[in-house]
């Protein structure tokens, strides 16, 4: 399920991006493993990664930067605006547009009706109000879904967790321990239970050959899910759910 990798990075320093209003927007990656200097996009991070083999110098990175300016500049302006958890924002849940509403005056914290998320409190408490709702909602569906999934291949998941995974949406980890992106309450139900049968069926097959493939397919038939054009959502739509928030 992974769509990125992510390294350890540092943004540029200052000194070398202050002149170039680029801010932290353009992020080194430091990967020894790597044999030129190379250019990433990543909407997820809103941001350009600047691949960097361990033994190039700083002036030839400098180089490169500056080499590669309008290529940079050209790549960030094209990405989507970051969309905040405020007043008058438009989200999607389980795939359909919400708007958020404030009502400071109500007590009753986060709900839901005809297409509005209202949110109680003052404006400050908004965002965190709103993410812990959708993180929330995310566990009470991820959790008995994969809980149903995995009894009916005959296994458990011994523990569930939802984290703001950046580099996949969904992992298995020995011990039957999956983790999943709280944003995929963001998606249709129908990404969601992918990913979902996605992280399960690895509790059964540790590699995406036949028959795991053949696992997916049998968890998504009951609920008339279909694995292709999940696939295909996530692949072209999937890193605009990180502009949200």
């Amino acid at each position: 399920m992974e769509f990125l990798e992510v390294a350890p990075k540092r943004p540029l320093a200052s000194e070398e991006v202050e002149t170039l209003g680029l801010e932290d927007r353009l992020v080194v990656e430091i990967n020894p493993r790597a044999r030129r200097l190379s250019l990433r996009v990543e909407p997820a991070r809103d941001c350009v990664v600047l691949i960097r083999p361990g033994r190039v110098s700083e002036k030839a990175v400098a180089i490169f930067v500056l080499e590669n300016l309008d290529w940079i500049r050209r790549h960030l302006g094209d990405l989507p605006p970051r969309i905040p958890f405020s007043a008058g924002s438009v989200i999607p849940y389980r795939g359909t547009d919400h708007v958020i509403a404030a009502r400071p005056e109500s007590k009753r914290g986060v709900w839901r009706k005809d297409g509005i998320i209202f949110v109680a409190g003052h404006a400050e408490h908004t965002r965190r109000r709103v993410t812990d709702w959708l993180k929330s909602a995310a566990r009470s569906q991820i959790v008995p879904l994969v809980n149903d999934m995995a009894g009916s291949l005959g296994q458990t998941a011994t523990r569930i967790t939802l984290r703001d995974m950046r580099s996949r949406w969904g992992s298995c980890a020995r011990g039957g321990r999956l983790s999943f992106s709280w944003r995929l309450i963001l998606a249709s139900e129908a990404v969601l239970t992918y990913v979902a049968a996605h992280e399960v069926a690895h509790l059964k097959h540790a590699n995406h050959g036949a028959a795991f493939k053949r696992a997916v397919a049998g968890l998504l038939e009951p609920y008339g899910v279909d694995m292709a054009s999940a696939r295909k959502w996530l692949g072209r739509c999937g890193a605009s759910l990180h502009r949200y928030g």
